[in-house]
């Protein structure tokens, strides 16, 4: 990985970024060419269904796309039909073919054209674009993934999470609906990001988080596509069990905090894991889903539930709303960053520098 400026000399992003309406509108490059979260493949495999119709990044995006499940494997098209532009499916649904229930084109579970009534006198029909367009997915544990356009390397990515993870058995872990949550935060999305980026606000901002966590040796690690922070217990938090081998064995961790760029997080404890999906929507409103799947139960009442996370949360949006205020000032345009606690914000930074800024 490559950066702009060495962080002892680079200026964070400037305001223009999280303010300006034509950036934020050019910023669906980035999401277009990278790896959504679009669905938890255990949850749809246990339903009586095989076609699972969903938005890429509804309200920014705002792609249908149709999921597609043939025994085990997972295969992801366009949600259009390609006659007049109809919404195949808007609900789950159990079929060997997709019919459009407007005209009654027809297309086989690979999307492929396969018929269409009336059609007789049309010439050179079918064409290639009469099928239905194929979008890359992947999968990693029980969590689907799709891309419009993609520029990351996925399986690179996969195998950077499972040098830490692979001992998690996250296919057992109970989802948990009854805990999930989506939160209205009014500020850019990207802030949220360089929020959740740094363990530096922690001991300012987050009082009962705090006293969880050993401050002083917290860790950042930054990979391709990948941050990681690391969360040392502090006395009488929980600590994961890990195994003899393990590249963490004999350390006290009670967290480990991985962001996926751009807008991916997945924080897992002890107790099992919560995703965060950052969904921009307008310049200064984004969207953020918190789902949680639950290892062990015990746990997870010991360690508070879902307060800790609601508090934090909250806690969260008070200084990233803030934060958005703040970038309306004619005095600030950009800060500097900490070289020990913000690795986390450059990085993220030097990704938007290289693949965005950097074309625009």
């Amino acid at each position: 990985m490559s950066f702009m400026n060495p962080i002892q000399k680079a200026e964070t992003l400037s305001t223009d970024f999280y303010t300006s309406r034509e950036l934020f509108e050019k910023q669906k490059k980035i999401f277009e060419t990278s790896w959504q979260y679009v669905g938890d493949a255990q949850l749809m495999a246990g339903m009586p269904f095989n076609l699972y119709p969903t938005t890429y990044l509804n309200k920014y995006i705002d792609e249908p796309l149709l999921i597609v499940r043939e025994q085990d494997a997972w295969k992801c098209l366009s949600n259009v039909c390609t006659h007049r532009g109809f919404l195949l499916f808007q609900t789950p649904q159990k079929s060997r073919k997709i019919t459009c229930g407007y005209h009654g084109r027809r297309f086989n579970l690979d999307g492929e054209f396969e018929f269409m009534p009336e059609f007789k006198e049309v010439e050179d029909f079918p064409r290639p674009c009469d099928h239905l367009a194929s979008v890359p997915i992947s999968q990693w544990s029980r969590f689907l993934f799709a891309s419009i356009d993609p520029n990351q390397d996925f399986e690179a990515i996969k195998s950077r999470l499972n040098e830490r993870l692979y001992f998690l058995d996250m296919d057992q872990w109970r989802y948990a609906p009854e805990y999930g949550q989506t939160y209205n935060v009014n500020a850019h999305w990207a802030l949220y990001n360089d929020n959740y980026l740094e363990g530096f606000h922690i001991p300012f901002v987050h009082e009962t988080l705090g006293k969880m966590i050993d401050y002083g040796k917290y860790t950042t690690e930054c990979y391709d596509d990948i941050v990681l922070q690391i969360g040392y217990a502090d006395s009488g938090s929980m600590t994961f069990d890990l195994p003899e081998g393990h590249m963490d064995y004999g350390q006290d961790i009670t967290a480990y905090y991985y962001w996926i760029y751009p807008n991916f997080m997945m924080n897992i404890y002890p107790w099992g894991v919560q995703i965060n999906i950052v969904k921009p929507i307008d310049v200064d409103f984004t969207k953020v889903e918190f789902h949680y799947f639950i290892k062990d139960e015990i746990l997870w009442e010991r360690m508070g539930k879902d307060r800790v996370a609601e508090k934090t949360e909250r806690e969260d949006e008070f200084v990233v709303e803030g934060v958005q205020q703040g970038m309306k000032s004619r005095f600030y345009d950009t800060g500097r960053y900490s070289a020990k606690r913000e690795k986390g914000v450059y990085y993220f930074h030097s990704l938007i520098r290289e693949r965005f800024l950097k074309q625009d």
